[in-house]
C-alpha cells in the first residue's frame, strides 16, 4: 500500500484540526443565536406571528447546525483515517484516491469512480 509522504500528512492533519476548531466554533455560534436556546422563551407570551417567526429561524439554525455537524463528522474521520494509516484510500474498492481529489475535498472517503457509481446508484 503506496502511503503519503508524512510531511503531507502532518500539513491535512493540521489543516483539518484547524477546520475542526471553525466548525465547533461555529456551532456553538449558531446554537447561542437560535431563538429557542433562550431559556425565558418557554414562558414568555410572544404573539402568534413573532413565535411563528422564531420557529422559522430555529428551524434554519437548526439545518445549519446539522450540517455543520456533518462537516464535523467527515473531519474527525478523516483524521481517524490519517492517524490509522488509511487517508487517501476508497473506503469502497481500497484503490487510492487522486490527490486532485482530495485537494479539493480532503474528507473523501471514495474514489470518483465508486462516488460516480454511487450517485447513479
Amino acid at each position: 500500500m503506496v502511503s503519503f509522504p508524512s510531511e503531507v500528512l502532518k500539513q491535512l492533519r493540521v489543516h483539518l484540526e484547524q477546520e475542526k476548531k471553525e466548525l465547533v466554533a461555529r456551532i456553538a455560534e449558531l446554537s447561542a443565536q437560535d431563538p429557542f436556546s433562550d431559556p425565558d422563551r418557554a414562558s414568555d407570551n410572544a404573539a402568534s406571528d413573532t413565535e411563528a417567526s422564531e420557529e422559522s429561524s430555529h428551524d434554519r439554525f437548526a439545518a445549519m447546525v446539522d450540517e455543520l455537524k456533518a462537516k464535523l463528522v467527515s473531519v474527525d474521520a478523516a483524521l481517524i483515517r490519517i492517524g490509522d494509516g488509511t487517508y487517501g484510500y476508497c473506503t469502497n474498492c481500497q484503490s487510492m484516491i487522486d490527490t486532485d481529489r482530495l485537494g479539493i475535498l480532503p474528507t473523501a472517503t471514495l474514489c470518483l469512480s465508486c462516488e460516480t457509481k454511487k450517485a447513479h446508484g
